[in-house]
């Protein structure tokens, strides 16, 4: 809690190979794949712990780790076969491996919602050691995906605003989510800093390389931009698909407030990337005054004008009036075609 100074403890970005469903013929061979990752995922959390030590207090996992990813799969096949309830089994048994284990649990999974049926979310979620949901954030930039962006104005109807950038306050600190490739996009880590976030767990399953890569410079940039941990996990690449397995392999990382990478993973299952996590440091960085403390140096008001008044990808192309209309996956392409079209008009590009 912000009025209490978390003593440290340590994170795992916890790097495990993800079972795509995709080659499963339906939902109950999918469900039984579901449960078997599930199970797997308990023994390897409790050996990881049992090796590090019982100051583990934070796991995150892989974005797909429970399912893959859609190819080839319309919308409604994807949901139908792959989207879990907010409030079912599936969930229970993640909070159940957060309790059993003392941990507080980050992922990301395709979710189901009751108020948007003809779609489904991408959602990354932390379960606290009680095995509760504390945070659910939808992943708000995708190229392939239905996002709530796609249905703004309903979807800030039902939730509000305060739903697209949730930051929970936790005895770990300030946690918050990023998923996958919105690592990229700094302004939806720095609007969860300016909530207060101080940890950003991001579940990512992207290209595993020894040479620099795009979001391995961003998880950095964040981090240092934002005076804030990120705990990224990555796969340790996708079976039973065509494209080569390792292509999403290795590189889960822990970064620290400063921008040093504390623990990084090579290739293939691993729990390497581990590290301690002092919240207690990082406030009294961020509340010291100083050149080097930047986040306090923001003047926000002088791109509130550029940003209030620009559209880049524009919201809402889901809905048709208030109905949701349900997206071939050309949409998202032929949207961005436009926007660049637009954007090449007005001179931006």
């Amino acid at each position: 809690m912000k009025n209490q100074l978390p003593l440290p403890y340590a994170a795992l970005a916890l790097q495990v190979t993800c079972a795509s469903v995709n080659a499963l013929r339906d939902r109950e061979a999918v469900e039984q794949s579901m449960l078997a990752t599930i199970n797997r995922l308990g023994r390897q959390i409790r050996a990881s712990k049992a090796f590090i030590g019982p100051q583990v207090r934070l796991v995150v996992l892989p974005e797909y780790f429970l399912t893959g990813f859609p190819m080839g799969e319309s919308v409604p096949e994807w949901g139908a076969k792959s989207a879990i309830e907010m409030d079912g089994r599936i969930y229970e048994l993640l909070g159940k491996t957060a309790s059993d284990h003392n941990v507080f649990l980050s992922g990301n999974v395709y979710e189901l919602d009751p108020y948007f049926p003809e779609l489904y979310f991408q959602t990354s979620f932390i379960l606290n050691d009680s095995g509760d949901v504390v945070l659910r954030y939808r992943r708000l930039i995708s190229m392939f995906a239905p996002t709530p962006h796609d249905v703004l104005d309903r979807y800030l109807d039902v939730y509000g605003s305060d739903s697209l950038f949730p930051v929970v306050d936790t005895e770990l600190g300030c946690l918050a989510c990023v998923a996958s490739e919105e690592i990229l996009y700094p302004e939806i880590s720095r609007a969860m800093v300016l909530k207060g976030a101080e940890i950003i767990c991001h579940s990512s399953s992207e290209v595993g390389s020894p040479a620099p890569t795009p979001k391995n410079t961003a998880k950095a940039a964040r981090a240092y931009e934002n005076h804030c941990y990120v705990v990224s996990a990555n796969s340790a690449g996708i079976n039973d698909i065509d494209i080569p397995f390792a292509s999403t392999d290795g590189g889960s990382r822990i970064v620290d407030f400063h921008g040093q990478v504390l623990a990084v993973a090579d290739t293939g299952e691993s729990m390497v990337a581990n590290a301690d996590l002092d919240i207690a440091h990082l406030r009294h960085y961020r509340r010291r005054p100083s050149m080097f403390n930047t986040l306090t140096r923001q003047r926000l008001e002088l791109f509130a004008d550029v940003y209030g008044k620009q559209c880049v990808y524009p919201a809402n192309t889901l809905l048709d009036g208030d109905q949701v209309r349900v997206p071939d996956r050309s949409h998202f392409l032929d949207t961005q075609a436009q926007v660049i079209q637009r954007k090449i008009a007005e001179g931006m590009l």
